[in-house]
This record gives structure tokens, sequence and C-alpha cells, in this order.
């Protein structure tokens, strides 16, 4: 709250469970992706004062928020100017050991899974498409157990020539890492973003 304040945000911090940011797969009521999406925005954007367009919002996480956010960006372009990523479990849909996983994609190439990847997204989009998605941000600390997702994530965007920005910083999947690096995620989404009119 404090290092949002200096550039007059409203952020908005979701609960999202063991839930990856996706309409679960195995359990019905965990409708992840289409509350954000679909009911969340509405809901923020009917309580406070908002550019309601994709130029007054961003989107950003932490390990699974980050590959929600970057899932966000990729399957909504039009709706985010930003979507940031900080230590991203981006191949979470490649992953079989860990249930939260089987339980919101389903087993091993099941159609949540491939809805869900972000590699096949970034495959799949069209690179004449490219300029009008979000800006892309992602960074991982040196010392992450996502680092190598991360660099493998990044040579796709480079392969398929997507804009993005990438860095690697020394730290781990840790608080203090992060706190470090949301500053800059504000910072950047600010710059991004629309200020409303007065």
């Amino acid at each position: 709250m404090q290092y949002a304040s200096d550039y007059q945000l409203i952020v908005v911090t979701p609960e999202g469970g063991d839930g990856w940011y996706t309409n679960s797969a195995t359990v019905p009521s965990d409708q992840y992706e289409t509350y954000v999406v679909q009911e969340l925005l509405k809901d923020v954007e009917t309580r406070y004062r908002t550019v309601q367009n994709r130029r007054g919002r961003a989107i950003a996480g932490n390990s699974m928020g980050g590959y929600g956010a970057l899932k966000f960006g990729l399957k909504y372009p039009d709706v985010f100017t930003l979507a940031a990523s900080m230590s991203g479990a981006l191949d979470a849909p490649a992953r079989t050991d860990d249930a939260s996983i089987n339980q919101a994609l389903g087993p091993p190439k099941s159609e949540g899974r491939e809805a869900n990847d972000l590699q096949r997204l970034v495959r799949e989009f069209p690179p004449e498409r490219a300029s009008l998605l979000p800006y892309l941000y992602l960074d991982c600390g040196l010392a992450d157990q996502w680092l190598e997702s991360n660099r493998s994530f990044v040579n796709l965007l480079l392969e398929r020539k997507i804009p993005h920005e990438y860095r690697q910083v020394p730290g781990g999947h840790i608080w203090s890492y992060w706190d470090k690096q949301v500053r800059e995620v504000l910072r950047l989404a600010a710059e991004r973003m629309v200020q409303p009119e007065h």
C-alpha cells in the first residue's frame, strides 16, 4: 500500500487460493479466471473512479500470480496495458508433481493444461498482432527455483519476436526479493497507465 501510494494507483489483491488463476478442471466451484476477468474487473470499476479500458488496467503477481498475470495478458490482450511476473511459476502446465496444479489444470495433456500453457499461448499468438499485447515484464532471482522456466519462456518470446522486458537479479523465491521488485513493477505500471481526469 505504501509503495502504490506514490503512484495514485488502486491495487486489488484477489484471493487465488491454490487455483492457479484458472477455471478448475476438477472443482466446478473454482472459477478463478472467470472471477478475475469478468467479475472482479467489473466490480472494481463500479466501486472506484477508474479508467475503464486497457490503459487503466495492469496485472502483476509473484510465483503462481506471475504465471496468472502473464496468462491473462496473453489470453486477454485487450484488457491490460501491462502484464508483469515476478519469479513466475511459468511451467506449471508441464508439471505433474504438484497437487494444486493437477487439481486446477487436470491430468497431463488434458484440455485444461493445453488451454493454460503459456508457451502454447505464445506460439499460437499471431505474430502480426504482437504489438497489441500488453507490455510483458518478467523478472526472476538468480537463486530462484523457477529461473530455468523463466529463461525458457523468455527464449520463446525472443524467438517469436514478442516485445518484453526480462531481468535476472540476485535473490530467491522469497518476500525480500518481491518487496524490492514490486516497486519496479509499480513504476512500470504507472508509466504505462493513464490517469483519470479530475
